[in-house]
C-alpha cells in the first residue's frame, strides 16, 4: 500500500490516492483503495500527502492480524462462513412493500432526531480514542457514554450540563442522567487531562507525519457566572483557579480562569493548560511549553506568540534552550527613547513587495524586525479616526470627568485642562491633539523580536501573521462552543469543563481540516449547520401501531462529508421494531 500522486495533462490538478499493488500472474495490478483529494498547488499537495500517509498508516494498522492458534483460526473461519451465509440471506429478503403501504392521514410524527452530529463527530470521537481518557473504560461504561454525549452536545448546541442533558433527550434521542455526568466530570482529574493532551498531541503529530516545526501560542480569559473567588486552602476540591484578574472580556469585577492554547500552523490542536485567573498572560507560555517539550521528537521548533508574551523572563527562558527559537510580537511603543527614534526613522527600510517594507535593528543582542504595511497604516488611521469621532460625540453629550476618564478606550486621547489657573480644581476635559499626532507616526508599523537566524524577513512576517490561526481557535471555543461563561464553582469541575470543551474543539478542528483538504473550505459553524440538518423523523401509524423512520433530504455538502468520513447514509424509510 502506498500514496500515489496522479497529474492531469495540461492542468495544475493533482489527484492524491492510496493504492494497493496486487500481482496477477506475471503482471502487477494497482487498485485504488481510497481517493484522498485533489490539489491545485504545491501547498495543497503537501498537506494532502501528509493526510494520505496518516490514513494509510491507520488502514495498515487495522489490517494487522493478531496471532491465533490453529483451533482459533478454525473457529474464526467457521464464524466468518456463518456470517456470510446470514448476510446473503438478508440480501435475498427484500422489504415487503405491503408493510410500507400506509395512509398518510393515519401517520403522526412522534419524534424528530438529529443524526448528523452523532454520525460524523461520533465516528471521529471514536477514531481519536477519547473514551480512553477516562479510567477503566470497560468498567465505567455509563461515564464513557456520558463523556461522549456531553462532548457532542457541546458541538451541536453548547449549554450548561443540565441544558445539554435536556437537549440530548429532546433533539437527539439520547437519555442521560445528570448525576452520571457530574460523576464523569469528577473522573477527569489532572492525570486524565494530561492523558488527553498527550492523546491529542500524538494524533496531530501522526496527522502531520511528525512535521510540527512551528507552534502558535496565545492565552485568553474565561469568566464565570459568579462573583466569588476560590479560597486558597487544601480542602477546596483542588487548586484555587477562580481568581479576579485582567479580563479580556471587560469583566474585571468577576473571577476568571486563564486558558493557554497551542496550535499548529494549520490550526490543529497541540495542547492546552489552565491557570488561575490572576495569572499574567506573559507568565503562561513557559510552563505550557515545558510541559509538552519532551513530547516533541524534532530538532528545531519555532514558537510564535503575540505581544502579550513579550517580557524579559520569557525571552531568557527561550534563550536557554538551543532547540527553541521564537517569533514574538514586540511592544515597540514602550521601548527606550533611542530604539523608538530608530523605529520611527524612515532610513534603512527595504521594500519586499508593493505593500510592505522592512528594516532590522539590534535589541539587546536579538533581532528586532520592523515592518511597515500600507494596508495596516490605512487600517490604523481608520480605527483612530473612528475612535476620535465617537469621543467627540461623547464629549458633546457629557462633560463629566468621571464618565470620560473611566473609559479605557478613549483615555489616551484625553487631557485635563484648567480653565482658571488660579483655581486648581477648575478643570475641563478636552482632546489631546499632541497625543493624536504622536499616534499617527506609528501607523502601519509592527515589531517582531526573534532569535531565529535561519528564516528570512519575509518568512518571519509570514509566520507571525499566521497567528490568526490561534486567534480563530479562541473564537471557535468562545463563540461556537460557548466555553464561557463557566457555571461550575469547584476547581476540579472547572478543569473538567475545560477538558470537555478542548475535546469538542479538537473534533471541530480535525473535521474542518479534513473537509478542507478532501472537499472544500467550510467553516466549523457551516459544517455544524450541515450536520444538524441531517435528521430522521419517527412516524407512528395509528391504525397498525407500527413505527417508521423517515430520513430527511440530505444536501450535497452533507453527502460529501459522510463520504469523507466513510459513514453510510440511509435515504429510504425503514420499519422500527
Amino acid at each position: 500500500m502506498f500514496v500515489r500522486v496522479k497529474s492531469t495533462p495540461n492542468s495544475p490538478r493533482k489527484s492524491v490516492q492510496i493504492v494497493h499493488s496486487e500481482r496477477l500472474g506475471s503482471k502487477v495490478k494497482q487498485k485504488i483503495i481510497k481517493h484522498v483529494g485533489i490539489a491545485m498547488d504545491d501547498k495543497e499537495l503537501e498537506e494532502l500527502k501528509l493526510l494520505a500517509n496518516a490514513i494509510k498508516a491507520e488502514l495498515e494498522s487495522k489490517n494487522q492480524l493478531p496471532l491465533y492458534t490453529p483451533q482459533e483460526i478454525e473457529s474464526l473461519t467457521k464464524r466468518t462462513q456463518e456470517k456470510r451465509y446470514i448476510n446473503s440471506q438478508v440480501k435475498q429478503n427484500k422489504p415487503n412493500r405491503d408493510d410500507y403501504a400506509v395512509n398518510l392521514l393515519d401517520l403522526l410524527e412522534e419524534d424528530r432526531v438529529i443524526k448528523g452530529i452523532h454520525d460524523i463527530y461520533g465516528k471521529l470521537y471514536d477514531e481519536l480514542q477519547f473514551k480512553t481518557v477516562l479510567p477503566n473504560p470497560t468498567k465505567n461504561r455509563a461515564a464513557v457514554k456520558a463523556l461522549k454525549e456531553i462532548v457532542l452536545a457541546r458541538i451541536a448546541n453548547p449549554d450548561s450540563k443540565s441544558g445539554s442533558v435536556d437537549t440530548l433527550a429532546s433533539k437527539f434521542g439520547v437519555n442521560l442522567n445528570l448525576t452520571t455526568v457530574y460523576r464523569m466530570m469528577d473522573m477527569l482529574d489532572t492525570n486524565r487531562i494530561k492523558k488527553l493532551n498527550k492523546l491529542v498531541l500524538n494524533k496531530t503529530k501522526t496527522l502531520l507525519d511528525n512535521k510540527i516545526d512551528v507552534i502558535y501560542f496565545d492565552a485568553t480569559t474565561l469568566y464565570f457566572e459568579s462573583f466569588n473567588e476560590d479560597i486558597d486552602n487544601p480542602n477546596n476540591s483542588g487548586e484555587a483557579i477562580r481568581k479576579n484578574g485582567y479580563s479580556k472580556d471587560g469583566k474585571f469585577n468577576q473571577p476568571q480562569v486563564v486558558l493557554a492554547l497551542l496550535v499548529t500552523k494549520q490550526g490543529l490542536p497541540i495542547g492546552y493548560k489552565a491557570f488561575s485567573g490572576d495569572t499574567f498572560d506573559g507568565h503562561t507560555i513557559i510552563p505550557s511549553l515545558k510541559e509538552i517539550e519532551d513530547e516533541f521528537k524534532v530538532d528545531k521548533i519555532v514558537y510564535v506568540a503575540d505581544t502579550g508574551m513579550f517580557n524579559r523572563t520569557n525571552l531568557e527562558e527561550f534563550d536557554k534552550n538551543e532547540n527553541m527559537s521564537y517569533i514574538v510580537g514586540a511592544k515597540i511603543k514602550t521601548m527606550n527613547k533611542t530604539t523608538k527614534e530608530q523605529i520611527l526613522s524612515s532610513d534603512n527600510f527595504i521594500e519586499i513587495n508593493d505593500d510592505t517594507k522592512v528594516k532590522t535593528l539590534n535589541y539587546n543582542g536579538k533581532k528586532l524586525l520592523i515592518s511597515y504595511s500600507k494596508k495596516r497604516a490605512k487600517k490604523d488611521k481608520y480605527e483612530r479616526e473612528k475612535a476620535i469621532a465617537k469621543l467627540k460625540k461623547r464629549l458633546e453629550n457629557s462633560k463629566s470627568l468621571k464618565s470620560q476618564l473611566s473609559n479605557n478606550g478613549y483615555r489616551k486621547y484625553l487631557q485635563l485642562q484648567s480653565s482658571d489657573k488660579s483655581k486648581s480644581c477648575d478643570l475641563s476635559i478636552e482632546l489631546n491633539e499632541k497625543k493624536i499626532k504622536e499616534d499617527e507616526a506609528w501607523d502601519g508599523l509592527k515589531g517582531i523580536i526573534t532569535n531565529n537566524t535561519i528564516l528570512t524577513n519575509e518568512e518571519l512576517i509570514h509566520q507571525y501573521t499566521n497567528l490568526w490561526q490561534v486567534e480563530e481557535s479562541f473564537r471557535i471555543t468562545k463563540h461556537d462552543l460557548k466555553i464561557r461563561p463557566i457555571y461550575h464553582w469547584k476547581p476540579s469541575r472547572v478543569k473538567a469543563h475545560l477538558a470537555i470543551s478542548f475535546m469538542a474543539y479538537t473534533l471541530v478542528r480535525y473535521l474542518e481540516y479534513r473537509v478542507r483538504l478532501q472537499y472544500k473550505k467550510l467553516s466549523p459553524q457551516k459544517i455544524r449547520q450541515i450536520l444538524l440538518s441531517v435528521q430522521t423523523s419517527i412516524l407512528y401509524d395509528t391504525t397498525t401501531d407500527r413505527k417508521y423512520s423517515l430520513p430527511s433530504k440530505v444536501s450535497d455538502d452533507a453527502k460529501k462529508i459522510y463520504k469523507i468520513m466513510e459513514v453510510p447514509i440511509t435515504t429510504r424509510p425503514t420499519i422500527l421494531k
